[in-house]
């Protein structure tokens, strides 16, 4: 069975359920009897468990099958959480999401066992259940408490075929032609939700090695899930007792595989008995021994291997409402198309000219409504990325040996896709930055009368056509004196610039590349990999990040993001005989200047604008655009702005405002990135959009 193709539904469904058990094992941390929390945990693993083994994935099944045995002793009232419990169970999730990383890139899970978890595990399990360890017991050997087997003195009830008479004629034949005839009963799980799935997986293992020529119940009322936990089948095959029982331990959820040889002898003594009836019960015969092995133990993998091409997520979870919407508005399209044809191909008249006009303001309203509608189905909630992040700072938090707590807001602030894809890094340099530079150690804290738990707030709301995302700690702020040294003595400034600099200059410094105020190199921080790489980020989506700082009292990261990428509104400007778009978000103001309202600071053009010093940059000078013949005493200038920086573009002509769709350029042009893409207008003229950020 080729299972490739649901590869990218069990990458999607597995995020979400390690996400799940990541949230609920950080509640479980601070309280262990909470029976809900437990409950979901064993779900999760449960659910994970059996994609995995549908998937081929034998090393992920077998570790999520150890934590569903333990959180079921828990579930059962056996045994208790530990704090050890918690640390080795963040292992195991941290050992799947790698799993999980190896299939995104190969869809291959990898070679690791990880042994030393599972060990861990099963110790513990025993533990809490009163059992002795055996350190050098091999964890292959340790007991499951799902699997036990009855002690001695009791038997475990074999299922009886009886065989029909053409089929020990067919088992006959098996043995002529050197092939062996065994009855195998297959005992599921109590737990398995679809016990007719896995019964299929069994008959597709056993197909692979054989024919079956017999089951019992039959094939149509296992399909129908008429059966209890168990069922029976002959299988004729040339593989040993031991590579069949294998290949059916393979399947998740099989408890048990009994596999006894049918002899052919026996069938020819019973059909010389009763030829036309039904044969002596055959009883399956096996030696079990006490200690079952765990199932999906082996290194296969059934999984159809592909070129090892990484699976990119490119899919969005749309609700339903919103594709309704969607496809009314492309109804209402096609009726304008109608309308516009109909029209056209009637003769001309005064009463067809409005009525063409009326068609085509109804086409503008359609388009627009569809434009929004489609925005909303690209539009992703924030919480996608937010929520990996608690677990990281639990880890911090230990790691760093520093008490702290972080809080989360806006998660259903919504982001076009492809930020949300993109905005994952920046943020979490910046809460390891919060954790590591920020927050004071616990003494400290202490020292200066604050709560001795240092809080991290991360925050997201909606700002016009922006989404701000800010990052907040009540640390010691940034010390301005101690950047300003440091860039001193690594040569990123002068004294004399030192000396002229502002506060917001000085924190400006931070986002320089190798950049770095730590003392001591870690694997936190320290490397001056970080704020810089998260500014060329937020940028690069077409956002600005800023910082506030109060010493003694915390540090803020400010990032603005556009709310999608495809679609803004734009402000069309004329430069000579050029035309070129600056995204509307960004614009203050549009002020007429006189050639005496400019002055000069530093021999560089400024305007004194309702007590504001702002820069003018001549675009035509930047753009390499040839100047106009006759200089104006007025100028137009647009009034940009990023973050609290202003500019004055100067500009010759105004055109509109307009909605534009946003074009690559591809990595072809190199132009210092003032240029943020192109559009084309409604005459198939070429417009480049300038890049703000750039610019100031």
């Amino acid at each position: 069975m080729d299972i490739s193709q649901y590869l990218e539904i069990f990458i999607d469904e597995t995020k979400e359920h390690l996400q799940s058990l990541s949230d609920q094992l950080l509640i479980l941390e601070t309280e262990p009897e909470n029976v809900e929390t437990i409950n979901e945990i064993f779900r999760a693993a449960h659910s994970l468990k059996g994609m995995a083994g549908t998937m081929g994935y034998k090393r992920m099944q077998r570790l999520t099958h150890d934590m569903e045995n333990v959180f079921s002793e828990i579930r059962n009232g056996n045994m208790k959480v530990t704090a050890n419990l918690v640390d080795v169970l963040f292992k195991g999730l941290d050992a799947l999401e790698t799993y999980l990383s190896n299939i995104q890139e190969s869809s291959d899970e990898g070679t690791n066992d990880y042994e030393d978890i599972i060990k861990q595990l099963n110790n513990i399990l025993n533990i809490g259940l009163g059992k002795a360890i055996d350190e050098d017991t091999k964890v292959l050997e340790v007991e499951k408490p799902e699997l036990v087997l009855p002690t001695s003195g009791e038997e475990l009830k074999f299922t009886s075929i009886k065989i029909l008479d053409y089929e020990k004629k067919a088992i006959n034949k098996a043995y002529e032609i050197g092939m062996y005839a065994y009855g195998i009963t297959v005992y599921i799980q109590e737990y398995c939700i679809l016990k007719s799935a896995r019964a299929f997986l069994v008959f597709k293992a056993l197909e692979s090695l054989g024919e079956v020529i017999k089951s019992l119940p039959d094939t149509q009322d296992i399909e129908d899930e008429k059966f209890d936990l168990d069922f029976s089948v002959v299988l004729l095959t040339k593989e040993s007792m031991e590579k069949v029982k294998d290949e059916i331990m393979k399947v998740s959820e099989v408890k048990n595989v009994v596999v006894g040889k049918i002899d052919d002898t026996n069938t020819e003594e019973a059909a010389e008995e009763e030829e036309s009836k039904i044969t002596e019960e055959q009883e399956l015969d096996s030696s079990i021994t006490s200690t079952a092995k765990a199932s999906g133990t082996s290194s296969g993998n059934n999984t159809s291997k592909q070129s090892a091409k990484p699976v990119v997520n490119r899919s969005v979870r749309v609700d339903i409402e919103k594709l309704d919407i969607l496809m009314n508005l492309v109804s209402e399209l096609i009726i304008a198309k109608n309308g516009l044809v109909s029209i056209s191909t009637t003769d001309s008249s005064n009463k067809n000219e409005s009525g063409f006009n009326e068609q085509i303001e109804y086409l503008e309203r359609v388009t627009t409504n569809l434009h929004e509608s489609v925005m909303k189905v690209r539009m992703v909630p924030i919480e996608s990325v937010t929520n990996r992040f608690p677990r990281m700072i639990r880890d911090l938090s230990k790691k760093l040996n520093k008490k702290m707590e972080l809080y989360i807001s806006g998660e259903e602030t919504e982001l076009d896709r492809t930020v949300i894809d993109e905005i994952g890094d920046p943020l979490m340099h910046l809460l390891r930055n919060a954790a590591d530079h920020g927050l004071e150690s616990n003494a400290e804290r202490i020292a200066t009368d604050k709560p001795e738990v240092g809080s991290i707030y991360l925050e997201a709301y909606q700002d016009g056509n922006n989404v701000v995302i800010e990052v907040r700690d009540d640390g010691a702020g940034i010390n301005v004196e101690k950047v300003k040294k440091k860039a001193l003595s690594n040569g990123s400034i002068t004294q004399e610039q030192a000396d002229s600099m502002s506060e917001k200059d000085v924190i400006d410094l931070l986002f320089r590349p190798s950049f770095s105020t730590a003392e001591v190199i870690s694997d936190v921080s320290g490397r001056g990999v970080g704020l810089d790489v998260v500014k060329t980020k937020i940028e690069a989506l077409g956002g600005d990040i800023e910082a506030k700082t109060k010493l003694g009292e915390g540090s803020t990261f400010i990032i603005r993001l556009p709310l999608t990428l495809a679609i803004i509104q734009a402000l069309m400007v004329e430069l000579g005989s050029e035309k070129y778009a600056i995204p509307l978000g960004s614009i203050q103001t549009i002020e007429d200047v006189t050639q005496n309202d400019i002055k000069y600071v530093h021999s560089k053009e400024v305007i004194n604008l309702r007590g504001s010093v702002i820069p003018l940059i001549r675009l035509d000078k930047v753009l390499d655009v040839e100047e106009k013949q006759e200089q104006s005493e007025n100028l137009t200038v647009v009034i940009i702005a990023k973050g609290d920086r202003l500019a004055g573009l100067v500009i010759d002509n105004l055109i509109g405002q307009q909605e534009i769709v946003i074009k690559s350029i591809g990595k072809y042009i190199n132009n210092n990135k003032i240029i943020g893409g192109a559009t084309i207008l409604g005459d198939g003229e070429v417009a480049l959009i300038l890049d703000v950020n750039t610019l100031v």
